[in-house]
């Protein structure tokens, strides 16, 4: 099969999401983050991206000067002789000015997260809608190689990510070491050079033992994401293949399986939170030491007359408003890390090539001519990977208003023939055209609307019958819909429903029968007006007074339209234009019904097996 091209490494695929060498390239990471920023589309973007900033600056800049604030008050208290403490109109400016400072540092992140939320957000959704919608984009193999649920968590998670690391780059690690600087710079002015770096060395064994903790962590965190997608995956392909398992009776294996998955989570759970704990203790410890290390050096100082006691206090509180912020580190680490992997594995996603896009001039078909559509397959080739051929050489064409129908053993060619005339393939020799134009120099959107295709299992959205049979021309009016409905013989069957239209068909529509599914499905193709009209095997669920209401329905649509069919009975392609027997991606026989039963051959072979049966 054709495959989607990666463009970068990083996307390992969603069956194995936590890749055990994920790196990230944080400055790439990091373009890539502000590029969704700024295409968020969040109203008065600049505006608020600025102000945010302004905001992040001013409130650092207050918490720094508020211990000052602090200090300088105590320092201004008097002595009297009784051995009390006389309070100035000093001491009270400065300890209002204390107070509003420390409301200001505080309120500035509340007004921050007003301004910005909408941007944060929006940057969340612009990354989920573009990762879903390049998703959709992709080939059909890679959705078939594809582990539907962890693909979803890919999306999900690397768009969760970008809100992440915003609120923690930009506004909480970036910031912390802008107040970092101007702590020091304080210290240095107001205290001596020895306070700022005893400051400076704690935070730096702090961070280096934090990093280094943290990545032995990794491997920890990665083992658990490891098991919670696996976990993940295996529930989310149970219960889309619910009537399977339960045909088989394979609950209690799937069961089992799903309980395998969570005590691997458990377990790599219980490594990760005592992992956590160590880090939280080691941070603990280095930190406390720091400020005993420069509580003691300012007592030194005090005693020695170099240092007054509210120096003390202003040395202490700086230390500690520095520390609040640091005591996440680990946690903010790790998290950034995994978050820049998830968006990195976003990235890689939307880096992903389709195999079929829209060529750069590519031009709508010709208007429909009323008569159906003329499809031709000139000497057509496709080579899958997972089977030594799909087609080779095929040659035929479809007159404008015929009915061609293709029969052949399974894997033969016929699916691969209906996803090349829809478009879903692309030929690796010769081409397809509709009326007249090569599929490939067509817009995508105009041959969706020109082709409908009722599969042989038609899969349904978990909505109402009304919605699932609209969903192929969402403009359509109720009437036309009920028509479409109608002529696919629905119309008993909905007016037996208490909800009528309005009634939910379930997940992929398992609360219908296979047979009336088949029906939505036809009605939705009717629905659409297409000119050409694929059937794979549109009726082979539907009961014998039923398939011959519907081929006698299919009869009436035909006209005005050009039709390919798939078949196995051949009793419901008697009265076709042209049949053409497919063997080992061949076109082994073509002809009429009558002219092929008059050759002998395979397919008249089987028309006589198939009697017989009957």
């Amino acid at each position: 099969m054709v495959h989607a091209h990666v463009a970068t490494g990083r996307f390992s695929g969603p069956g194995s999401v936590e890749a055990k060498d994920a790196r990230f390239n944080f400055w790439g990471s990091m373009g890539d983050l502000m590029a969704l920023v700024m295409r968020s589309g969040a109203p008065q973007l600049r505006l608020r991206i600025g102000a945010a900033l302004v905001l992040v600056v001013v409130g650092k800049l207050c918490g720094v000067l508020a211990p000052v604030m602090l200090g300088d008050a105590i320092n201004t208290l008097s002595p009297v002789q009784q051995g009390g403490l006389v309070v100035g109109a000093s001491f009270v400016g400065l300890a209002v000015a204390f107070a509003v400072l420390r409301l200001l540092a505080a309120c500035a992140p509340y007004a921050r997260d007003a301004i910005f939320t909408r941007v944060s957000q929006s940057t969340m959704a612009r990354a989920a809608v573009e990762s879903f919608g390049h998703a959709l984009s992709l080939s059909l193999d890679f959705h078939q190689t594809k582990q539907t649920g962890a693909l979803s968590r890919v999306i999900d998670r690397g768009a969760r990510s970008t809100d992440f690391l915003i609120r923690s780059l930009i506004f909480n690690l970036g910031p912390t070491f802008v107040e970092l600087i101007l702590a020091m710079a304080v210290m240095v002015v107001r205290l001596d050079w020895r306070f700022a770096l005893t400051a400076f060395a704690t935070l730096v064994v702090y961070a280096v033992v934090t990093f280094k903790i943290t990545d032995w962590r990794l491997s920890h965190r990665r083992e658990l994401n490891d098991a919670e997608t696996r976990a993940a995956g295996l529930s989310s392909d149970a219960l889309m293949n619910y009537e399977t398992l339960k045909a088989f009776g394979a609950e209690d294996r799937l069961v089992d399986s799903y309980g395998r998955a969570m005590a691997r989570y458990v377990d790599a759970s219980a490594r990760a939170n005592g992992s956590l704990n160590a880090l939280n203790g080691a941070q603990s410890l280095i930190l406390n030491v720091g400020l005993a290390a420069l509580t003691v050096m300012a007592g030194y100082e005090v005693a020695g007359g170099r240092l007054q006691l509210g120096d003390i206090t202003m040395a202490v509180l700086l230390l500690s408003s520095l520390y609040a912020p640091l005591g996440m580190l680990g946690f903010q680490y790790r998290e950034i890390r995994q978050g820049l992997i998830d968006m990195e594995q976003m990235v890689a996603l939307q880096k992903i090539t389709p195999d079929i896009v829209d060529a750069a001039a590519a031009r709508p078909l010709p208007p429909a001519s009323g008569q159906g559509a003329a499809l031709a397959f000139e000497h057509v080739s496709y080579r899958h990977d997972a089977r030594a051929s799909g087609l080779l050489d095929v040659t035929f064409v479809a007159r404008p208003g015929q009915t061609v129908a293709l029969v052949g053993p399974s894997g033969s060619g016929k699916t691969t023939a209906v996803r090349l005339a829809m478009r879903l393939l692309d030929p690796q020799e010769g081409r397809v055209t509709l009326d007249g134009v090569d599929l490939r120099e067509v817009r995508q959107t105009d041959l969706r609307r020109a082709v409908a295709l009722v599969p042989q299992d038609v899969a349904l959205f978990n909505d109402t019958l009304y919605a699932n049979v609209a969903f192929a021309r969402p403009g359509a009016t109720p009437e036309e819909v009920r028509a479409a409905a109608d002529a696919a013989e629905l119309g008993p069957f909905i007016d037996g429903l208490p909800s009528g239209m309005e009634t939910r068909v379930g997940e992929r529509g398992l609360k219908l029968s296979g047979g009336e599914r088949q029906r939505v499905g036809i009605a939705r193709a009717l629905l659409a007006n297409p000119r050409l009209l694929i059937l794979d095997e549109a009726t082979s669920a539907l009961d014998g007074p039923t398939e011959a209401a519907i081929q006698e329905t299919l009869r009436k649509v035909k006209a005005g339209r050009t039709t390919l069919v798939i078949a196995h009975r051949l009793s419901t392609i008697v009265d076709a234009d042209q049949i053409l027997v497919l063997r080992r991606g061949r076109i082994a026989e073509q002809g009429t019904h009558a002219e092929l039963l008059a050759k002998t051959g395979e397919y008249a072979a089987l028309w006589r097996r198939q009697t017989r049966e009957a």
